[in-house]
């Protein structure tokens, strides 16, 4: 019971807070439990899927072609491959870590994993078409060059300065949770 306890102590106090918050100012009840209806059914809807399609990649995609494909020795194919997994990814940035560390259990590399990541977050298809739509073709444009040689650069410094056995700690985590 007390690693349970202890595993979720950060989501427990989070509840603690928001039930003084709804006790101290009633009078942001009504819209504290309408955001936080909204946020639920969100993430009832976002996660099932992601949680169905790393299912399936964790058993149609053998370890064996993931190193090949986004492992150590993949090289620029490895980098095209998880900018264009994150890119094409559907789903809030927190549907990228579930992936991330299915990715790390097949045996992508570090560098791929935080590139992907990257890729989520900023180089999304259907925010690069609105964006282009609202703020033109060479603005959209500019910012995805800046944005892709920002991930690789961030992703090469945070592998160049985390320690190495930080790095293996994240692979073993990822490994316990399948």
């Amino acid at each position: 019971m007390k690693p349970l306890l202890r595993r979720y102590t950060v989501v427990l106090v989070a509840m603690a807070v928001f039930v003084v918050f709804l006790v101290l100012l009633p009078v942001y009840q009504g819209q504290a439990l309408e955001i936080l209806s909204f946020q639920t059914k969100t993430l009832l809807l976002v996660i099932p899927p992601i949680f169905v399609l790393l299912g399936l990649l964790d058993v149609w995609v053998p370890r064996e072609r993931m190193i090949r494909l986004m492992g150590e020795g993949s090289g620029v194919k490895g980098v095209m491959l998880a900018f264009l997994l994150g890119s094409f990814a559907a789903g809030p940035l927190y549907g990228a870590f579930p992936v991330a560390a299915v990715l790390m259990k097949k045996g992508a590399s570090f560098t791929n994993i935080l590139i992907f990541i990257g890729a989520w977050s900023t180089t999304k298809i259907p925010m690069l078409l609105f964006e282009n739509s609202a703020l033109g073709t060479r603005f959209t444009l500019a910012r995805l060059a800046i944005d892709i040689v920002g991930i690789v650069v961030i992703a090469m410094a945070i592998k160049a300065l985390l320690p190495k056995a930080e790095v293996e700690e994240l692979y073993r985590q990822a490994e316990k949770l399948g």
